[in-house]
């Protein structure tokens, strides 16, 4: 009998204590300083999806730039050169005539392969650089489950 009655007054206390709860939330939802600070954050979170947005759109100009980038690379002292464009794309080959000699085949596949990477490393030097700009402050930082910033 002691045990019911124990949790009788129990369960009125809990009762109680939600019922405060309620009506003291419907009096006053927030107080002052609870609504500014609230308020206050979320000029602080619109401030950051402004500047989210801004960052978005300087990443977006920065690959078009990166569409209409160039290099060219060469190899075998300017015998070979190679053009790229964009994300290596390749626009344009120059092999000068002195390597159309028969069996100059496997230097000029050599010289060919040496000025592509010659124009892809100038391009990817290019292209970080355009997102080193575009990403600002947040350039280098290594947070998780982001892509690098360069």
């Amino acid at each position: 009998m002691r045990n019911k009655r124990v949790g009788l007054r129990r369960q009125g206390v809990l009762e109680h204590f939600l019922l405060r709860i309620v009506v003291l939330s419907r009096a006053n939802p927030l107080s002052p300083a609870r609504r500014t600070a609230y308020l206050g954050g979320m000029k602080d979170l619109n401030a950051l999806m402004q500047q989210a947005q801004q960052m978005q759109q300087r990443l977006q100009d920065a690959q078009a730039k990166m569409a209409d980038t160039s290099a060219s690379g060469t190899s075998g002292g300017g015998l070979v050169t190679v053009s790229l464009k964009g994300a290596g794309e390749i626009t344009g080959i120059a092999i000068d005539d002195s390597l159309m000699a028969p069996g100059e085949g496997e230097i000029l596949a050599d010289l060919i392969v040496a000025a592509h990477a010659d124009a892809k490393r100038k391009l990817d030097e290019v292209n970080a650089a355009l997102m080193r700009e575009a990403a600002g402050p947040m350039a280098g930082m290594n947070i998780p489950g982001m892509p690098k910033l360069f």
